[in-house]
């Protein structure tokens, strides 16, 4: 019988948490199901809704306590009234409320632990853990899985590693046509002779653009290059405007380009000639290497959280597994030689990159992601629910 899932998610803006959520109301529309997203929507609800889903409109981004409390019966409401059969967290403050609505109907919760949460003190580890009182508990990896187990004290039994998706047949070269990356090349008034550093991620602080920076700096004195600062700077003008400045006072304006939001990740990849990851906090998973990958670029990274399941290189894999570098989080000196060796590369160890890059790459597939979500949540009904 086909089943409801309700999943809950403060925007449908950007990132990799509001992907999935995309990702998997579309499998559930796929396998038969009715895909349902409380969340105060955002740019991707467009493509929500054309893939079957349906958007309801509910304040679940708020932490106030009193409206987290109003969304608790909002949603136990919407429960009822639409014959859910299962609700998906994928944040804290609306994960709260989908617990105690959870709890006032009985249906299963299942969350997915989707970051790396700050905890300084009781309180907000009193907070975070909403996110590992699921029926079942989905970490997007191992690294994350032993986080929960780590702060939560939550069995291992209950937690299920599933990683997030990327969609393959997206990400693929021969599936990116010439159009598009000539139409990003002169958006972004990239020569095509001259090599491109990718870098997409929000513009904030903790995703390692000042180190970046400085490692642009100090490649430049040897390389040629142009560096790429994609992403939502998502209201921090502040930070944004530091890091203009940063590039003019290191004597990269020619060098650096800051163009916003990128729509189209696969041309811009298909653009790069290295692809970085600069994080200086651990990523509960980090979905761009995997992307990186799989369009055959190689992968710089900083060498934190889940980096040893998605990029392998020395010492915990053979130089000839190699599918990109790590670095330490934070050090310029070390991501400046990484990208270094990265731009040196000949064609033939392009190629032979490429080719372990894309086969490790599938471990990660949009299609296992879907398939092991679907089958929890079959296994979690069969048991009904445990809040």
């Amino acid at each position: 019988m086909p089943k409801t899932i309700l999943q809950v998610i403060p925007q449908l803006e950007t990132g990799g948490a509001e992907r999935t959520a995309v990702d998997m109301a579309a499998a559930v529309v796929e396998s038969g199901g009715r895909a349902l997203v409380a969340s105060e929507g955002g740019r991707m609800e467009e493509e929500l809704q054309a893939k079957g889903g349906e958007v309801v409109r509910l304040p679940v981004a708020s932490k106030n306590p009193f409206v987290m409390a109003a969304n608790a019966r909002r949603l136990a409401a919407l429960i009822r009234r639409e014959k859910v059969d299962l609700v998906h967290a994928r944040s804290r403050a609306p994960a709260w409320s989908a617990l105690l609505a959870c709890r006032m109907t009985g249906v299963p919760f299942v969350t997915t632990y989707h970051g790396i949460y700050n905890q300084n003190g009781a309180v907000k580890g009193l907070y975070n853990s909403v996110m590992a009182r699921g029926t079942e508990v989905i970490a997007n990896s191992d690294f994350t899985a032993r986080i929960i187990m780590q702060r939560h004290g939550t069995p291992r039994e209950r937690i299920r590693t599933i990683y997030r998706g990327t969609d393959l047949a997206r990400f693929d070269p021969a599936a990116v046509p010439e159009a598009r990356i000539a139409a990003l090349r002169r958006a972004w008034d990239l020569p095509a002779d001259r090599p491109v550093i990718l870098n997409v991620a929000r513009i904030t602080q903790w995703k390692g653009h000042p180190t970046l920076i400085e490692a642009a700096a100090r490649l430049a004195k040897s390389k040629d290059f142009l560096l790429v600062l994609a992403g939502d700077a998502q209201g921090r003008e502040a930070y944004l405007a530091g890091l203009r400045r940063q590039v003019s006072e290191a004597g990269l304006s020619e060098r650096v380009r800051i163009p916003g939001h990128c729509d189209d990740v696969p041309a811009a990849l298909a653009l790069a000639s290295v692809a970085v990851v600069a994080s200086v906090e651990a990523e509960a998973f980090g979905r761009f290497a995997v992307e990186a990958q799989a369009m055959g670029v190689p992968a710089v990274v900083t060498d934190l959280g889940p980096s040893r399941e998605t990029v392998l290189a020395p010492p915990e894999a053979g130089e000839a597994e190699r599918t990109g570098w790590r670095v330490p989080a934070g050090d310029a000196a070390a991501l400046a030689a990484a990208l270094d060796h990265a731009l040196s590369l000949t064609h033939l160890e392009i190629d032979d990159l490429a080719r372990r890059a894309r086969s490790h790459a599938s471990r990660f597939s949009l299609d296992a992601m879907t398939r092991e979500t679907l089958a929890l949540y079959e296994e979690v009904l069969s048991r009904g629910a445990k809040t």
